[in-house]
């Protein structure tokens, strides 16, 4: 990858968001814990949350990764609280064809993954950029599964 590359991939807005993940932190009382983890590179995230009424309550996310992988993990952490599990899934099928499939950037709320949409050439990168949205939906579709249904 040449200097100009890693600028692109790495944009000073990638960074911000790495460096600033809210919901930082594990989550005491989680209904559904998920932990992902990326054979590539060894990026982890770990996901808890709480479903209230079918829709993401509380939520914590630890989470050990590239810049990339951070940032992917913010933007989520911005958006999670309020969303359902299909919302959740939607969120996580919209990412991987952007990345994937040169698919278009997600609807909102999760269209602020548009900053990444440099990293589609970097194959290698795909994986730690979907973990924490996949661990997400994972336990958002755990936790739901386990609230009476009315």
């Amino acid at each position: 990858m040449s200097d100009t590359e890693l600028i692109k991939l790495y944009s000073g807005q990638i960074l911000e968001l790495a460096a600033d993940i809210p919901l930082h932190g594990r989550l005491p009382g989680a209904q559904a814990t998920v932990r992902k983890r990326s054979p590539l590179c060894g990026s982890t995230v770990t996901v808890d949350l709480v479903m209230d009424a079918g829709r993401v309550s509380a939520f914590g996310q630890d989470v050990k990764a590239c810049a990339l992988g951070q940032a992917a993990a913010s933007l989520l952490g911005h958006v999670v609280i309020g969303r359902t599990a299909a919302e959740l899934a939607q969120g996580r099928d919209a990412l991987r064809a952007m990345l994937k499939d040169a698919g278009p950037v997600p609807a909102a709320p999760f269209d602020g993954y548009v900053v990444l949409t440099p990293a589609r050439d970097y194959k290698n990168r795909h994986a730690s950029i979907l973990l924490a949205i996949e661990a997400a939906a994972e336990a958002a579709a755990m936790a739901d599964a386990t609230l009476p249904q009315g």
